[in-house]
């Protein structure tokens, strides 16, 4: 094994015996080959981490470690202190990418001396084991060759749903070991550490190209789960992005359209996260949670601010500026019913908000 890859990709495994492999193979079969693949095994009760290692026997560029169950960010932390290539590369275990990612992604890097690196994905939501539907995210090509450009711009970004995520970005090794960064110990741990990457960074590159694969499939998967402490999760990144916004010094009417937009579609998601199927309150319970919620000071704000893209999402503020809980408990239980019946078209419907 090389001692200094260009790349080091990292792969945190968990439960995900049906998946990795393919997983696995989608790196393998990148027409770049100068990486190293570290793979943790975070204590998979199942035979995730069997499978990585037969990979590993066959493939010198592979190296498996097996530990206790930590989590996600503990895995990826575990495998970074370990890394010795120029890049990182994070690869989720249930994903797969395209053969030419790595390539073009560490060409556009070095071309531009950026310290990171923003592609475009494609998210896959399966409707039946073999039928799915593909939707594009990508920006306009561009390289910010100061903070204060990319700064100015990245409420596009943000808007495209580009700078959320760990996979679809190529990341300077050296920039985020110089400042000691590392993925929190928390649910969500991916965003926190992409806020914490971009929060000082001077020159980043962005490609319209997609490589990326996230793959809506799971029902256990994290995106897809009800979660108890979801609106106060919520809460907390809104938090992060005005405090952002603020060290910035950006407040721009287009930042601000866009942090009131994000704060609205995602209170949308947390009152259907109270209808949910899987939510254990009663009826009365629900709704004197969702009376709480209209009363949040921030929900007039976004409302003040936020311009809605559809006429789908601009009904479904009605009931939330008419502070309804009869209406708006109605309309949470109609996505939630959406939802839980028919994937297909509740994909289509987020994908047109």
């Amino acid at each position: 094994m090389k001692s200094n890859p260009t790349v080091s990709v990292i792969m945190p495994v968990y439960k995900v015996e049906d998946y990795v492999g393919a997983a696995i193979e989608s790196i393998q079969a990148q027409t770049f080959s100068d990486f190293e693949f570290l793979i943790v095994d975070d204590g998979s009760p199942d035979n995730s981490g069997a499978i990585c290692d037969r990979y590993a026997q066959n493939d010198d560029r592979i190296q498996v470690f097996h530990k206790e169950n930590g989590g996600a960010p503990s895995a990826r932390n575990y495998a970074m202190d370990r890394a010795r290539g120029k890049y990182y590369y994070f690869m989720d275990s249930d994903d797969f990418a395209e053969p030419e990612m790595l390539a073009d992604m560490v060409s556009l890097a070095e071309n531009a001396q950026a310290q990171l690196v923003v592609a475009g994905f494609y998210i896959d939501t399966y409707y039946s084991e073999d039928k799915f539907r593909r939707d594009e995210l990508f920006a306009e090509s561009c390289v910010y060759e100061d903070k204060e450009s990319f700064r100015a711009a990245a409420h596009g970004l943000f808007d495209k749903n580009l700078l959320y995520t760990p996979w679809n970005k190529l990341w300077l090794r050296s920039y985020i070991e110089e400042r000691s960064l590392r993925f929190p110990q928390t649910f969500w741990d991916d965003f926190p550490f992409v806020l914490s990457v971009i929060r000082d960074a001077e020159r980043i590159a962005v490609t319209d190209e997609a490589y990326y694969h996230f793959i809506r499939k799971r029902a256990e998967s994290e995106t897809a789960a009800y979660r108890s402490d979801m609106y106060d999760k919520r809460e907390e990144e809104h938090g992060w992005m005005e405090e952002l916004y603020a060290y910035w010094g950006v407040d721009s009417p287009q930042s601000r359209e866009f942090l009131s937009r994000r704060y609205i579609e995602r209170f949308i998601g947390c009152l259907e996260n109270l209808t949910n199927r899987d939510c254990k309150m009663n009826k009365k319970e629900k709704k004197a949670e969702i009376r709480k919620m209209l009363q949040n000071p921030r929900v007039d704000g976004a409302l003040k601010y936020a311009k809605p893209r559809s006429m789908m999402m601009r009904l479904m503020l009605i009931p939330i500026r008419q502070k309804s809980v009869f209406w708006t408990y109605a309309e949470a239980k109609t996505i939630s019913f959406v939802k839980s019946r028919n994937t297909r078209i509740f994909a289509a419907l987020k994908a047109g908000r």
